[in-house]
């Protein structure tokens, strides 16, 4: 599954838990925050391709 493809979902489960329990948007957030800088800054883990290859 492509990163691009990843976000609108991460973005809708996170909309809806912050609906259902508005205290838990810190933590919607901050997982939501290091998952997409982990994604920018391994870009070759996330996309199933061979990381380092270029």
């Amino acid at each position: 599954m492509e990163i691009v493809a990843v976000q609108p979902v991460v973005a809708l489960i996170a909309g809806i838990l912050i609906l259902i329990v508005p205290r838990l948007l810190n933590i919607v957030v901050a997982i939501y925050l290091i998952v997409i800088g982990l994604m920018g800054l391994f870009p070759g883990y996330f996309a199933g391709g061979v990381p380092g290859a270029g």
